[in-house]
């Protein structure tokens, strides 16, 4: 077996999730001859474009960063890269059968979950809104089918109560960290040979939509307060007050008399109370104004109180 820095590889992600552990195997010697990536896109209300994080990552290891539109469309250059294995994390596009037939020892993925549950673009996000009490990260081969490859290594994470899915993306880097470390050099020398998927177990996890955003007044206050954790802090779920947007990051169970589902209670703190009970919230944000924890925004919203949330 070559040493395994001697190997070209290839990493395919974009965002901080994928660019911690990108980093990290740089750091433990994989030799990456490229990065693929989504395009950099603006950001802020001036929108300034800034590079995406795994770029970040690698131009300050001055690894040579590709970023085609559209992968299915554009990938001929990977030829010329001669990868020997490309390692894919929340790349962000479906990647072509052409592509996957390049590299020597073909293409890995790191999911976000314990397959075969929670196949799909949010997997990280569904576990915590279905209330699982723990997901992980399956390093799995990718083929033309989505999220539907041999299973060679898997890294169990708990979801604690507190966590939400932006705490949640740290846990589950750092496991596809030790995933990738613990396993990468018996792949590469040929001792893993995977497991197949029981399609009967399998579960997707569906893309988090601009409609999803909207929370459910309907739900239970665990459902409800799963929801907002799965959502936090970005994009943050929300509901109407008076016809404007206002988010809510993170909520817990409080008991007080509970009043009509739906009604905004604002006494020292802002409440909502829902068909099973009331929900203290911890942390908002109303269209146009910024993040305030529960007691701020209280104090200059007390208008709000009794107030039908929709």
């Amino acid at each position: 077996m070559k040493d395994f820095g001697e190997y070209r590889l290839i990493f395919m992600g974009t965002p901080s999730i994928a660019a911690r552990v990108f980093e990290a195997l740089i750091q433990k010697g994989y030799h990456f001859v490229a990065l693929i990536a989504q395009e950099d896109k603006p950001v802020g209300r001036k929108g300034i474009l800034e590079p995406v994080p795994t770029k970040v990552v690698a131009q300050k290891y001055n690894i040579p960063v590709y970023q085609p539109h559209k992968i299915r469309l554009d990938y001929e250059f990977v030829k010329e890269l001669k990868p020997d294995l490309i390692l894919t994390m929340a790349y962000g596009q479906i990647v072509p059968q052409g592509l996957l037939d390049i590299p020597q020892f073909g293409c890995l993925n790191l999911h976000g979950s314990l397959l075969p549950k929670y196949r799909g673009a949010a997997p990280i996000q569904r576990a915590i809104i279905d209330g699982e009490a723990k997901t992980g990260i399956t390093l799995m081969e990718m083929v033309d089918k989505m999220d539907a490859g041999k299973m060679f290594a898997k890294e169990e994470v708990v979801i604690a109560p507190e966590d939400n899915y932006t705490s949640l993306c740290e846990k589950m880097s750092d496991a596809a960290i030790k995933v990738c470390i613990d396993n990468l050099p018996a792949y590469l020398d040929g001792k893993l040979h995977g497991e197949e998927q029981d399609e009967s177990l399998v579960t997707i996890a569906n893309k988090i939509k601009p409609d999803d955003e909207k929370l459910d007044l309907s739900k239970s206050t665990k459902e409800f307060i799963d929801y907002i954790r799965g959502l936090s802090e970005e994009p943050g779920g929300y509901i109407f007050i008076e016809d404007k947007k206002f988010k809510i990051f993170k909520a817990h169970k409080v008991d007080l008399p509970k009043k009509e589902v739906g009604c905004i209670e604002v006494n020292k703190n802002i409440y909502l109370h829902l068909k099973d009970g009331v929900i203290l919230l911890d942390k908002v944000q109303l269209e146009g104004k910024k993040k305030m924890d529960s007691k701020s925004f209280s104090n200059g919203n007390k208008m709000l109180n009794g107030k039908i949330a929709k």
